[in-house]
């Protein structure tokens, strides 16, 4: 199975709220449920949270990946010695890439540890992430991970890899105060499978890997970023108004609205009677509009229509017959001209 979901989510903390991080908050959630090959379905919900970062644009940042094993669960689940643990604990410190993991395997006392089944660990959690990496590479997305064994999440249900997506330029700095833009992770996630063994009351075995964004953290950035730009974000979906110069053309401006709504534009027009002229024009310009139709009687004697280019207040005339045409070539050449702004 593959979903995902977006909606609420609670944490039973009191989290200081200048940082983003939210008691209750809206989060979309992925997840692969199945037993598929290892690494398979990780590598696909990596690659799933790098493209919706990157079509976000919130700017750098990394994604760490990191081995589970952390002290407390080494000892009190894997059977470990906290001799033992304390040993492994000190490779914690390390962070890099691949290259990490060949160092880690020179280490001939790390390599011995094994659990109470006589399992290797350390072997198994290396050879797992090796192919995992080698997934990412062929993803195209190996540049954006960092291999950092300090990284821990839920240790209570996570049993495998784990990850956690962060932005470069708004981690948190315990020395700059409470003020600072810093939202710790975006996104994270990791494998689970023995949860749903937990909750079932069959207690069947299903591998799980699943990832979620924080939507509330994104928005707390998106609003800095305009902020700082000082770029306008357009708000509306309305594409096309329709405005008229004169008084008593309601029904005309109705009738033009309905037209163009039938033609599968998003167009829209003062809910007045007899609105302003200059009224029109300006609520364009403040929602960004692409382009505004002006209808007066002389165009409507003339079988014309005015298109008004709202960014550049460039206007021209047309036959009335003419007007799908024109419109989506000119609404075309507006929507290049911002990409390329």
């Amino acid at each position: 199975m593959k979903r995902y979901h977006i909606g609420k989510v609670y944490r039973r903390d009191n989290p200081k709220m200048k940082r983003g991080r939210y008691r209750e908050f809206y989060q979309c959630d992925f997840d692969i449920a199945g037993d598929f090959d290892p690494m398979v379905p990780d590598a696909e919900c990596i690659k799933i949270v790098v493209e919706i970062l990157d079509k976000l644009d919130l700017g750098q940042y990394k994604i760490y990946t990191p081995w589970h094993v952390v002290r407390n669960e080494m000892i009190n689940e894997k059977g470990l010695t906290p001799e033992v643990a304390d040993k492994i604990w000190s490779y914690v410190q390390m962070h890099g890439n691949v290259d990490s993991i060949d160092k880690l395997r020179t280490d001939v006392q790390l390599m011995a540890v094994k659990s109470a089944n006589e399992e290797n660990l350390a072997g198994e959690a290396l050879d797992g992430l090796k192919v995992l990496f080698r997934y990412l590479t062929l993803y195209g997305i190996m540049d954006k991970i960092i291999f950092d064994l300090k990284l821990a999440r839920g240790l209570d249900y996570y049993t495998g890899v784990i990850f956690e997506a962060v932005l470069t330029k708004y981690q948190y700095d315990p020395q700059s105060g409470d003020d600072q833009i810093a939202v710790g992770s975006v996104a994270g996630g990791g494998r689970y499978d023995e949860l749903v063994c937990k909750i079932d009351p069959r207690k069947r075995t299903v591998p799980c890997i699943g990832g979620s964004v924080g939507v509330e953290r994104i928005f707390s950035i998106k609003e800095h970023q305009m902020i700082e730009s000082q770029i306008q974000i357009k708000t509306i979906e309305t594409e096309v108004y329709v405005a008229s110069a004169q008084k008593n053309l309601i029904e005309e401006r109705m009738k033009l609205c309905n037209y163009l709504w039938a033609n599968s534009f998003k167009a829209e027009m003062a809910l007045k009677r007899n609105p302003r002229l200059l009224d029109q024009l300006q609520y364009c310009e403040k929602n960004q509009i692409e382009l505004c139709v002006i209808i007066g009687s002389a165009e409507l004697e003339a079988g014309i229509i005015k298109i008004r280019d709202v960014e550049t207040r460039e206007e021209f005339e047309i036959p009335r017959a003419q007007l799908v045409e024109q419109l989506r070539v000119h609404l075309t050449r507006v929507r290049q001209r911002i990409q390329e702004s």
